[in-house]
């Protein structure tokens, strides 16, 4: 799910900087110190679930944990996931510095999507009820990530488009396994914690 450097356009690699520079200026104005915490402990799952890469053919997979990032963050998601972003790229070279914006994008904004549309679902109802729109909302998180990695390099050139389309349907399983762990998430958050969905949900 990273793009590494040199293997988009400029204008693509240009354009994602300034999206991400925008999203990351949203996130930090609506992040209160009550959830800096919670940035946190979410910037460091995303860290370490997507450090884990599952060879599949020329790809390789890796969980995310973006939707339930969202879900919890709202578009606090951008600056977290930047971070884990960041990192990644310093430590081990994941991704790449010059593709870095374009990268948060296309992992942050599925997840600030994820909380438009399911976050005041997960925020109604019984727990459980909340616990399957966040396994429907972790899934859709990773369908969209990979739509917009797809069309960062369908942008790109004709010659990426078979790479866009394994992206896609090698995240198919990645999707299943979101959708239960994000969802188990949440029923546990909705528990524990239940104001986290109240407090954040978009209205």
């Amino acid at each position: 799910m990273h793009i590494v450097d040199g293997a988009l356009s400029n204008p693509v690699v240009i354009g994602g900087a300034i999206a991400a520079a925008g999203g990351i200026a949203i996130g930090l104005k609506s992040l209160d110190l009550d959830r800096i915490p919670t940035a946190g402990v979410l910037s460091a799952s995303f860290f370490v679930a997507s450090l884990i890469h599952v060879p599949i053919g020329p790809s390789s997979v890796h969980l995310i944990m973006n939707g339930l990032a969202g879900l919890l963050l709202g578009w606090a998601a951008f600056p977290a996931l930047f971070v884990g972003l960041l990192l990644q790229a310093v430590f081990f070279g994941f991704g790449g510095l010059t593709v870095l914006g374009i990268n948060t994008v296309n992992i942050a904004l599925p997840a600030v999507l994820t909380w438009m549309i399911f976050g005041r679902l997960i925020a109604r109802g019984s727990p459980v009820q909340g616990a399957v729109w966040g396994g429907i909302g972790g899934a859709f998180s990773i369908a969209a990530t990979t739509a917009l990695v797809a069309v960062s390099l369908a942008l790109s050139g004709d010659e990426f488009l078979p790479a866009a389309k394994l992206v896609f349907f090698a995240h198919i399983p990645v999707m299943a396994i979101e959708a239960v762990l994000t969802g188990f998430a949440i029923l546990l958050a909705r528990k524990v914690k239940p104001e986290l969905f109240l407090r954040g949900a978009p209205v």
